[in-house]
């Protein structure tokens, strides 16, 4: 945490409804709010993950949180310590999937992600906004059976919204101070992706690829190793398909 800074979820916007907690935080952050400065919403009508896709969450049984930090030490990693964060507030059978969800493995090995991680930011401005969105009581008879399919809950409570945002704030704090090794390690520790066969795309352009996932490096870039080399992808450029 930068010096002086104020705490994660000091001052906090609450919204009944908002479009999306995400641009709320980057209109704040713009204005000039301090770092920990939080924005939650018990509905969001135009929620969004990577590169535009739409994150579904009924009312009242999710998560949602946005928050405005500055003075990262370490801004390349900082969707790593979200994903720790997230990760550790959820349990101990969560893992992560590069680049930015957190998922259970089911017992016939499909993934199913509990929340997902949208971190955008402004770099010479000297401010980010981590995005989460996290199943904590979510009903999967309440969303569309193709989300349903792939999703996954904490199972708690509709009541226990603001004891896991206090986690996860908590988490999320100590996740940001942590060195890049241990952060990396820990990261690693849960990489539900590591010697698993990938495959990737370039909506921006480019060929695409396939290779085995060898973990992440320093930026937080996923390492790949194909019949050429090890390639290092970035998640602002690719986007993983299924195999």
């Amino acid at each position: 945490m930068p010096p002086g800074a104020g705490r994660l979820g000091e001052p906090r916007h609450h919204f009944v409804e908002v479009g999306s907690t995400n641009d709320e935080a980057r209109r704040l952050a713009t204005d000039g709010a301090p770092h920990g400065t939080t924005v939650t919403a018990t509905s969001q009508t135009a929620g969004r993950g990577r590169q535009g896709r739409v994150w579904v969450a009924p009312a009242g049984q999710a998560l949602t949180v946005s928050i405005v930090l500055r003075g990262l030490r370490h801004p390349a990693l900082l969707p790593l310590a979200v994903a720790v964060a997230v990760a550790e507030t959820v349990g101990d059978d969560a893992r992560i999937k590069w680049p930015n969800d957190v998922v259970f493995v089911g017992d016939d090995g499909a993934l199913r992600k509990v929340a997902g991680i949208l971190c955008e930011g402004r770099p010479a401005e000297g401010w980010a906004v981590a995005g989460i969105g996290l199943n904590v009581a979510l009903d999967l008879a309440d969303v569309p059976d193709e989300v349903a399919a792939r999703a996954a809950t904490m199972g708690r409570s509709a009541d226990e919204l603001e004891p896991v945002l206090a986690e996860l704030l908590e988490r999320l704090t100590a996740a940001l101070d942590r060195e890049p090794a241990d952060l990396l390690h820990a990261w690693s520790a849960r990489d539900v992706l590591a010697g698993a066969e990938i495959a990737w795309e370039r909506p921006g352009g480019g060929d695409p690829g396939a290779g085995v996932a060898d973990g992440v490096d320093a930026q937080g870039r996923l390492l790949v190793r194909t019949d050429v080399g090890v390639e290092a992808l970035d998640a602002g450029e690719v986007h993983l398909v299924r195999r």
